[in-house]
């Protein structure tokens, strides 16, 4: 049996998902300030798209969608990633232990895109 990370992609996705409407704010301080528009509607439509994501992957009729789904979706948000990093190391209200992780998040992108592309492979 061949190991799938859909599962935990899925977990991932559906409770980003979920956060992004339990607790907004977060995600609001990240949108990239370029953007246009106001900080809410891009949390709650990139929460709708992680919530379908999530859900994608978890169905295995649409899991090879969810996969692809999933790839470009972490691409899509990596901007709003490197925001809150580049926010949090200039801030003297993030506590360093914190600033790092944000740092350390930023590479791990890489390995979740390609998790997500072995999904669409594996997936029937």
């Amino acid at each position: 049996m061949k190991f799938s990370p859909a599962p935990a992609l899925a977990a991932l996705f559906l409770g980003a998902g979920t956060l992004h409407f339990v607790t907004p704010k977060p995600f609001d301080s990240i949108v990239p300030r370029q953007l246009p528009g106001e900080a809410r509607t891009y949390t709650y439509a990139s929460g709708v798209a992680e919530l379908a994501v999530g859900t994608a992957l978890v169905v295995p009729r649409t899991r090879r969608l969810g996969g692809t789904l999933a790839a470009a979706l972490l691409v899509a948000v990596f901007p709003a990633n490197v925001q809150m990093a580049v926010d949090w190391i200039r801030s003297d209200k993030v506590a360093p232990p914190l600033k790092a992780v944000a740092l350390a998040r930023l590479p791990l992108q890489l390995p979740m895109v390609v998790g997500a592309l072995k999904v669409r492979r594996q997936a029937s």
